[in-house]
């Protein structure tokens, strides 16, 4: 299953970048004898200044036809990391081709795509930086493909 990340902005060199890279790197390297990745990151930019609403039009463009579409977003889901793995194991095994992780901009999701969603998680009731948002994400991947393949990187 091809993993998606659309996300408004660009993840610019520095610190954020290097751990964004580095968990996606272990991700498809462990990910791969589970049926899980490649994963990639599509970033798009608004540089019209249309708000949530524009933003919202590029990242439909950028989901793949057909993914299923998970966004990040203070009002979704809180699970724990175990829950996490095994909703994309159960998303793999259901047979989807592509999961698009979404991550809006400074402002948010727009409303209209959060509702098409299929499923939404919050990493935790404060508010994250949307970059940042997108290095714990691939940290979670990671440790989801590590929890369904029984490695080490998770302990209880």
């Amino acid at each position: 299953m091809r993993v998606q990340i659309c996300a408004v902005g660009r993840l610019r060199q520095g610190p954020e970048r290097d751990l964004y890279d580095d968990y996606l790197t272990r991700f498809d390297r462990t990910g791969r004898a589970l049926a899980l990745g490649p994963a990639q990151m599509i970033e798009v930019e608004d540089k019209k200044g249309g708000g949530m609403a524009a933003e919202a039009a590029l990242l439909r463009r950028a989901v793949p036809d057909g993914a299923l579409i998970c966004s990040l977003d203070e009002r979704g889901k809180i699970i724990s990391s175990p829950q996490f793995a095994d909703m994309l194991g159960g998303w793999r095994d259901q047979g989807r081709q592509d999961v698009a992780f979404v991550i809006g901009g400074a402002d948010g999701i727009d409303p209209a795509l959060r509702a098409d969603a299929d499923a939404s998680l919050s990493f935790g009731a404060m508010v994250w930086p949307h970059m940042l948002v997108r290095v714990m994400l691939a940290e979670q991947l990671y440790r989801a493909a590590s929890i369904l393949s029984g490695g080490p990187y998770h302990r209880l």
